[in-house]
C-alpha cells in the first residue's frame, strides 16, 4: 500500500556525502552484518578458521566504531558535508583497537592478571570511544550511568555500609572493562551481534519484499470497517510488524506512515494517533515469535532456550494487545469515530490470495526453533533465507524484490545495528563494575532491606527503578542493568527467576512512552504533528495495562505458563482480560453508551476486583467471585439503559 501523501516524517537535515565516504560507510556496515551472519551459519569452521568469540566481538566492535564516528557528528542530529579530522582519527582508532584486541585476544585472556600496558592501552581506547560513541548514538543518559558506575567502582571503598565496594585500581579496573569476557566482551555483546543482527536481516527482507506491506493491508482488511478502525489497524499491524523487528522506532516508521493518516482522516485527535501508534509499537518488543533483543539476553541471563522465553511471553502479550485493542475501541466510541473509508480498505482474499506466502517464514522459523531444536540465530537465517526466496520469485501483489536488495538490506542491518552494539557495549561496562568491585551483592541485600520482607514493596521499588531508568534509554540497557540490580532481590524473596527477569522487561519496554523522555512518543508525534509531550502522557494513559500486568503475572504464574492446569491458566487470562475491560472502560467513560461518573467508579471498582491475581490470598479469591455476577448484573443495565436512551431519542416528538 503506498502511504498517504498527507504524512509528516521527521526532518532531518540533507547532508551531502561524497562517494569516496560513502562506499567506505557502506563496506564497513556490510562487513559488520556479514561477519555476524558468517558466525550464525558456522561459516568460519566450516572454512577451517578456529577462533574465539571474543575475537570476533572485538573485530566487530572496532567495525562499529569505525562506522559511527564517520555516520554520527559531535553534535547528534547535526548535518555535516565531511567528516573532521578528529572523527576520523577516532574512527581509525577504534577500527585499529578492536582488530588489535582481535589478534592479541588469546595472550590477553592468558595474561590479564599481570595487566600487561598494552592491555591497558588498547583496553583505554575501546572504553572511551564506546562511552563516546554511545552518546553519539543513544543519547546522554545511559552515559551518565556508566560513568556514575565507573567513578563508584573507583571510591566505593572508601563507603561504610551495606554499599561499600571493595578497592579496586584504575589499571586493574581498565583492563577488566575493556578485555575481560564478563565485561565489554561478555554475553550482552556477544547476543547483540551474532544473534540480534540475522533477526534485524530477517527484518529488513520481509520490508523489500513486501511482506510489511502485505501485514499492513491484511490488518486493514480486518479492521477498517469497524468502529475506529484505523487506530485497530494500528494496533494489529504494528503487533504483527513489531513481532518480526523488534525495534520501537522502525516499527512506528513502517506502519506508523500508513497509519497515523489514517487515525486522523476518520477523526482521531493528532496526539491520540501518535499515542496509539507508540504504544502499539512499543509492544514488539514482547510479541512472538521473534520479540526484540531483550529476549535473546534474557534467555541467556536464565541458560534456559529461547523457546521458553516466547512460550512465556505469549499471555502477557496478548494482554498488552488486548488492552490496546479494547482502549481503542471504547476511545473511538466516546469520540464518535466510525469505520474506515471503503475505499481505502482492501479485498481481504485479494490481500490472502497473494501475500499467505509471507506467513511460511514464520513457520520455518517456529518450526526450527521448537522442532528442529536449533539455535535463535540459526532459525533467523533460514527464516531470513525463506523471505529471500519468496520476494524475488513471487513478491506481493505481482511486485517481485529485486535481487540487488539483497545487497541493501545487509548494509541497512550494519547500519541498524550500531546503536544496539553501543548499548550493548555499555551493558558490559556496568556488569563488570557490579562484578569486578562487588555492587551487584551489596546492591541486592540493599534492596531486600530497603524494601524488608515485604514482596510487595520490593515490586514497587522495582517498577519505579524501571520508569526512572527507562527514561531515555532503550529497553535492552534499562533489562540489562535491573536484571544485574533488581532481579536478584526479587528472587531471593521467593518470585521465580523466569517471571522476575519478565517483570522487568515488561516496565522495561514502556520507557518509550513514558514522559519525560519518551523516544517512541516522541518520533510518532513528529509523524503525526502533535505536541510531543501530551503524547507521551496520552501514550502513558493509553497503555496504562503495561504498568499492572506485570505484578498479575507475578502473582499468577500460569499467564507465564509456568503452573497450573488448564483450567487455572484460563481462569487467570479470561478475568485479567475482563478486569482490564472493565477499567478501561470507567478510565474512558464508555462501555455501552456514555457512563455518569458514579457508574464509571463502579467499573473502576469490578474490574480491579476481578484483576486481582486470586492466588495472593483468599481474600482475592473471594474478590474474583463476588465480582463476577456483578460485571454481569452491570453490563446488562447499562445495555438497558443504552436501549431506553435509543428508545427515547426515537419517540416522535408531540404535537
Amino acid at each position: 500500500m503506498t502511504p498517504p501523501a498527507e504524512v509528516d516524517l521527521p526532518a532531518e537535515p540533507a547532508a551531502p556525502r561524497s562517494a569516496a565516504l560513502h562506499t567506505l560507510e557502506t563496506a564497513l556496515a556490510a562487513v559488520l552484518a556479514l561477519g555476524a551472519l558468517a558466525w550464525a551459519l558456522d561459516l568460519y569452521r566450516k572454512l577451517g578458521f578456529v577462533f574465539l568469540a571474543e575475537q570476533l566481538l572485538a573485530a566487530s566492535l572496532g567495525v562499529a566504531l569505525a562506522l559511527v564516528y564517520l555516520r554520527y557528528p559531535v553534535r547528534r542530529k547535526a548535518a555535516r558535508p565531511a567528516v573532521p579530522w578528529y572523527d576520523a582519527a577516532a574512527s581509525v582508532g577504534g577500527f585499529a583497537a578492536g582488530w588489535y584486541v582481535a589478534f592479541r585476544y588469546p595472550y590477553f585472556s592468558e595474561h590479564l592478571y599481570q595487566v600487561p600496558a598494552d592491555g591497558v592501552a588498547v583496553s583505554a581506547v575501546l572504553i572511551v570511544l564506546s562511552v563516546e560513541g554511545l552518546r553519539r548514538t543513544v543519547g546522554n543518559s545511559l552515559v551518565v550511568i556508566v560513568l556514575f558506575f565507573a567513578v563508584y567502582a573507583l571510591v566505593g571503598h572508601f563507603f561504610s555500609g551495606p554499599l561499600q565496594t571493595r578497592e579496586v585500581k584504575l589499571d586493574r579496573l581498565v583492563i577488566y572493562l575493556g578485555l575481560d569476557g564478563s565485561a565489554l566482551f561478555g554475553l550482552v555483546l556477544l547476543v547483540g551481534i551474532t544473534v540480534v543482527i540475522p533477526f534485524i536481516l530477517f527484518g529488513q527482507l520481509l520490508l523489500h519484499s513486501g511482506g510489511s506491506n502485505f501485514f499492513n493491508d491484511i490488518s486493514l482488511a480486518l479492521m477498517g470497517r469497524y468502529r475506529g478502525g484505523a487506530a485497530k489497524i494500528s494496533v494489529c499491524a504494528s503487533g504483527m510488524f513489531g513481532s518480526i523487528s523488534g525495534i520501537v522506532v522502525s516499527n512506528i516508521l513502517a506502519t506508523g506512515v500508513v497509519t497515523i493518516p489514517l487515525m486522523k482522516r476518520t477523526g482521531f485527535p493528532p496526539h491520540m494517533a501518535a499515542a496509539v501508534e507508540a504504544t502499539a509499537s512499543t509492544g514488539g518488543q514482547l510479541m512472538p515469535p521473534v520479540m526484540g533483543a531483550v529476549a535473546f539476553v534474557m534467555a541467556d541471563f536464565l541458560q534456559i532456550s529461547y523457546g521458553a522465553v516466547v512460550v512465556a511471553a505469549l499471555i502477557p502479550s496478548l494482554l498488552y494487545y488486548i488492552a490496546l485493542f479494547i482502549q481503542a475501541d471504547l476511545e473511538a466510541a466516546r469520540l464518535g469515530i466510525t469505520r474506515v473509508e471503503e475505499a481505502m480498505i482492501p479485498r481481504m482474499l485479494t490481500v490472502i490470495a497473494t501475500g499467505w506466502i509471507f506467513v511460511l517464514p514464520f513457520g520455518v522459523l517456529i518450526g526450527v526453533i521448537f522442532w528442529a531444536n536449533r539455535e535463535a540465530e540459526e532459525a533467523a537465517m533460514y527464516a531470513a533465507g525463506t523471505v529471500l526466496v519468496l520476494g524475488v520469485a513471487l513478491g506481493y501483489q505481482g511486485k517481485r524484490m529485486p535481487v540487488r536488495r539483497l545487497w541493501q538490506a545487509i548494509v541497512e542491518t550494519g547500519n541498524a545495528t550500531l546503536d544496539i552494539v553501543m548499548i550493548s557495549a555499555a551493558a558490559g561496562f556496568i556488569i563488570g563494575i557490579l562484578q569486578i568491585t562487588g555492587l551487584s551483592f551489596a546492591l541486592t541485600v540493599f534492596l531486600v532491606k530497603l524494601g524488608g520482607t515485604s514482596l510487595i514493596a520490593l515490586l514497587v521499588i522495582a517498577a519505579v527503578l524501571c520508569i526512572i531508568l527507562g527514561m531515555g534509554m532503550p529497553t535492552l540497557a534499562v533489562y540489562v542493568i535491573l536484571a544485574a540490580l533488581v532481579a536478584p532481590s526479587l528472587v531471593d524473596l521467593g518470585i521465580t527467576p523466569l517471571a522476575a527477569h519478565m517483570f522487568i522487561l515488561y516496565l522495561g519496554m514502556m520507557s518509550f512512552v513514558t514522559p519525560p523522555v519518551a523516544i517512541g512518543a516522541f518520533f510518532a508525534a513528529s509523524m503525526a504533528g502533535a505536541d510531543p509531550m501530551r503524547t507521551g502522557f496520552t501514550a502513558t494513559r493509553f497503555g496504562w495495562t503495561a504498568y499492572i500486568v506485570p505484578f498479575l503475572f507475578v502473582f499468577s504464574p500460569s499467564l507465564l505458563l509456568q503452573s497450573g492446569s488448564v483450567v487455572d491458566i484460563v481462569v487467570a487470562f479470561v478475568t485479567a482480560v475482563a478486569g482490564i475491560w472493565f477499567i478501561s472502560a470507567g478510565m474512558v467513560g464508555h462501555a455501552i453508551r456514555r457512563m455518569p461518573i458514579v457508574h464509571r467508579a463502579a467499573f473502576l471498582v469490578i474490574g480491579l476486583a476481578l484483576l486481582v491475581p486470586h492466588e495472593i490470598a483468599a481474600w482475592a479469591f473471594w474478590a474474583n467471585v463476588v465480582a463476577a455476577p456483578l460485571a454481569v448484573l452491570i453490563v446488562v443495565g447499562e445495555f438497558a439503559a443504552a436501549r431506553r436512551a435509543r428508545a427515547y431519542r426515537t419517540v416522535p416528538a408531540g404535537p
